[in-house]
């Protein structure tokens, strides 16, 4: 969606927009809308609409407005953008291309997040569809806004970076896999990056088995899809500023391999590659605003599939840190292609920090849903640097506990650890495993969003489908952490 700004009303606009807080209307209103909306129990409600027709200058114009909420909310953020995505939702196929809204009283930063709100909940992946009716598609493309207060399109420039990665995240977990596989994966993510300023490394087969990427070129072995690793790198801080590294599962598609999943289901693991998504999200938008610190955004990319030369469950893998594993389910394969990642990170840009993200266990699921991410971490002020992110952004993370008793649940008798435990504990166990590839006085945090990368129906700025998730706690952490 291309949104612009203009002093006034742009003439003989059909689609007129206001957002108005709990109790209120906007002012002028005609009375025929004021009283229509108090028969339609309009309230102003976060994420509520009204809407209605009335004559204007010979023109039938139609008014909308969206509610916001109460003013002084400490939801008052999110629920500005509730009341932008209603919009897009309200309006996205109805034949009108382009909304104008009404700024109002509304400040420059309120504004913006109206803005963000209005542009994810209009955004949707179409590309494969061809024979869908008029009356199915994406009318709406543009919203110009009037009377904006002084700062809001620098405002909304940079928010607009976080929704440029958001979208891109969105776009890679929505592909299916027989268009998005690793090497497209990385062609894809070189032609957005390109004029960003960002390095882009990409190493392939040969320089991973160089590097003794064990792990990683494992979980690949069964496919004819060759397997990456992709590092970006800004160097947006002072060039004595150790990195902050997020890392990112990138299975592009996973059958299970040998442990093959059942058939139904399956064809959601197109976006087992969510973690890495994020990343490549994350890493744009930090790119796209010039953040003023340095980052690396590093990929796993590979495609986990089952035939006659991929891993067998009793095989025996090292990985680049040296570590021996014994494979007991090639289904647990996300560990494998983090615990690689992490450990090259670490020795080409020793981090200050690192968290990754993976569509890792489907007992998070179990235990979460898809209200929340979960949260390890083995250092407590990165652990709650990223809770007050989530809270601050919306992509919602639970911390679960790491500990000795649990990391001895993978020990292995024949290799220094086994790739899974025993039936309970699931996702600490997956933890637990990736956390014997961090170095000693590195903190780090892991977060399995199993249950966050696509939703099932809409949420607060997303239609069904790709969520986007991770990419705004990536962009609040650096804000935080980094550019305070």
């Amino acid at each position: 969606m291309q949104i612009d700004f203009t002093r006034s009303r742009p003439e003989g606009s059909r689609l007129i927009a206001h957002v108005a807080d709990k109790g209120k209307l906007p002012p002028g209103l005609e009375r025929v809308l004021a009283e229509g909306a108090g028969a339609a129990r309009f309230e102003g409600r976060a994420g509520q609409i009204f809407d209605g027709f009335v004559e204007r200058a010979g023109t039938v114009t139609r008014i909308a407005i969206a509610g916001a909420g109460e003013p002084g909310s400490e939801r008052r953020t999110a629920n500005l953008e509730r009341a932008g995505a209603a919009l897009a939702a309200r309006f996205q196929t109805g034949g009108e291309t382009v909304l104008a809204l009404d700024a109002g009283d509304l400040t420059a930063q309120e504004l913006a997040s109206v803005l963000l709100g209005l542009r994810l909940r209009n955004w949707r992946w179409d590309s494969h569809r061809t024979t869908m009716k008029d009356e199915h598609k994406v009318h709406l493309a543009r919203a110009t806004i009037y009377g904006a207060p002084d700062g809001a399109e620098a405002a909304w420039r940079e928010v607009e970076a976080l929704a440029e990665g958001i979208e891109l995240t969105r776009e890679l977990v929505s592909e299916p896999p027989n268009v998005l596989y690793p090497a497209t994966f990385v062609a894809r993510v070189r032609e957005r990056f390109a004029g960003t300023g960002v390095e882009i490394t990409v190493l392939g087969e040969a320089e991973l088995e160089a590097l003794g990427m064990g792990a990683l070129l494992g979980v690949g072995q069964g496919s004819a899809r060759d397997t990456y690793l992709l590092a970006l790198v800004w160097n947006g801080g002072t060039p004595a500023e150790a990195p902050t590294a997020f890392v990112g599962k990138g299975v592009t598609f996973d059958t299970g391999g040998i442990s093959i999943k059942p058939g139904p289901g399956m064809e959601d693991m197109k976006w087992d590659m969510g973690g890495a998504g994020a990343v490549a999200g994350g890493m744009l938008a930090l790119a796209k605003r010039r953040a003023r610190a340095n980052v690396v955004g590093v990929m796993g990319l590979v495609e986990n599939m089952p035939d006659g030369a991929a891993i067998r469950p009793g095989d025996i893998l090292t990985s680049m840190s040296g570590q021996t594993i014994e494979v007991l389910n090639t289904d647990a394969e996300g560990r494998l292609v983090l615990a690689d990642a992490i450990t090259w990170v670490q020795r080409e840009h020793k981090p200050a920090r690192i968290v990754d993200f993976a569509t890792l266990t489907g007992a998070m699921i179990v235990a979460l849903g898809h209200e929340y991410g979960g949260l390890f971490a083995n250092d407590d002020t990165l652990a709650d640097q990223l809770l007050t992110a989530s809270r601050d952004t919306g992509d919602a993370l639970w911390r679960f506990p790491l500990s000795p008793a649990y990391d001895k649940l993978i020990d292995s008798p024949i290799a220094d650890m086994k790739n899974i435990g025993s039936k309970g504990a699931g996702s600490i166990t997956a933890a637990q495993f990736i956390q014997r590839f961090v170095e000693s006085g590195t903190p780090w945090a892991h977060c399995d969003i199993a249950g966050m990368v696509w939703a099932e129906k809409p949420g607060r700025t997303w239609g069904k489908g790709a969520t986007g998730y991770g990419v705004r706690l990536m962009d609040q952490l650096i804000r935080d952490t980094v550019e305070k």
